[in-house]
């Protein structure tokens, strides 16, 4: 058989849209299910959505695997750690305690040693006012001695200035530089403090007047005129220091006319005045102890010469109690001893 020939249609006759059957309008989706094509770009969008969201969850998930993961190995290393300086750490506690209780040791004797300070100051403080009060004393006592002038009390570099006064009342050269001390020996501190001061105020002759005898040393009172770095010093007592002023008085006198170097320049009168105070000083303890041998004999002769009268009394009165009775013209015994007491 053969086939029928189809009719083909002219171009220009008019049909019926295969697509909206006549409606005119479709939406993009019937159009591509009407010609059986898929819409690639929406499919193209889920698909690329979909893999986002699947790639973010296994990215969650890896995350929060490794998160877990790290706080598994951190909690595992620090107990390690914790396990391996465990002795470490208990010994650094320990040290702790022990240096918290040094620091309240310490703090209990910061206290204490303050409580000490402040009964230290006020013990200072006595002993200033003793010593500002000797000072008073000595300076009331020097205005009353015959040819001496003295200065108020120094704000510093020593305690007072004395001098020897001319004919006409005013100071003469060279002045002494005093210092009072009024403590249980006097140090070596002290020599170099009064001998900084003189030299401070170009003063050459310096005086450390002690209050006792027992407060100068045993090389004080060996050495009671020296020349130290520059400075003549002259140790000495409140007892001592007019006995020893009325001694420098005629140094000074020469001193005033040969010139204040007249030590310096001749040694063997130096020498001859630093002997003289310990041998003066000695005199004088001689002669006080044979002041006071005089008066203890003294003592024992008005005492054994009561004794001998009472003695003379007392065998007088017997005498008289057992003698015979005689004429007039024959003196007794007892007679004799009356007139020899009596004598």
């Amino acid at each position: 058989m053969s086939a029928k020939p189809v009719a083909i249609p002219p171009p220009t006759e008019t049909i019926e849209c295969p697509l909206c059957s006549g409606a005119g309008r479709l939406k993009r989706t019937e159009i591509l299910d009407r010609l059986g094509v898929k819409d690639f770009a929406r499919v193209a969008q889920l698909s690329a959505e979909e893999a986002f969201r699947l790639l973010q969850n296994k990215h969650d998930r890896e995350h929060q695997t490794a998160w877990s993961r790290f706080e598994s190995e951190m909690a595992k290393r620090t107990a390690e750690i914790r396990e391996r300086f465990k002795d470490e750490l208990r010994s650094a506690q320990s040290e702790r305690d022990d240096l918290t209780r040094r620091v309240e040791d310490c703090l209990r004797e910061l206290a204490d040693i303050r409580e000490r300070n402040q009964s230290l100051e006020s013990e200072l403080s006595k002993v200033a006012r003793v010593g500002k009060r000797e000072e008073m004393d000595f300076a009331d006592e020097a205005r009353t001695w015959a040819g001496i002038c003295i200065s108020e009390k120094l704000p510093r570099n020593g305690d007072f200035i004395l001098s020897f006064r001319a004919p006409n009342g005013d100071p003469t050269e060279p002045k002494i530089l005093i210092d009072n001390k009024d403590k249980s020996v006097i140090a070596e501190s002290d020599i170099d403090k009064i001998v900084r001061d003189a030299r401070e105020r170009s003063i050459g002759v310096a005086a450390l007047v002690a209050r006792e005898e027992s407060q100068l040393r045993q090389v004080d009172r060996e050495a009671r005129w020296r020349r130290t770095d520059g400075i003549w010093l002259l140790r000495t007592t409140r007892q001592w220091i007019v006995r020893d002023l009325d001694l420098l008085r005629p140094i000074f006198e020469r001193m005033r006319v040969e010139g204040f170097d007249l030590l310096e320049r001749n040694a063997m009168l130096a020498e001859e005045l630093r002997r003289t105070f310990p041998e003066i000083d000695r005199i004088e303890k001689e002669l006080g102890k044979a002041s006071k041998a005089i008066q203890s004999v003294s003592a024992l002769v008005v005492r054994y010469k009561e004794r001998l009268r009472e003695l003379c009394d007392s065998s007088a009165c017997r005498g008289s109690a057992t003698a015979p009775e005689r004429d007039g013209s024959m003196p007794s015994a007892s007679q004799y001893q009356l007139e020899g007491n009596g004598r």
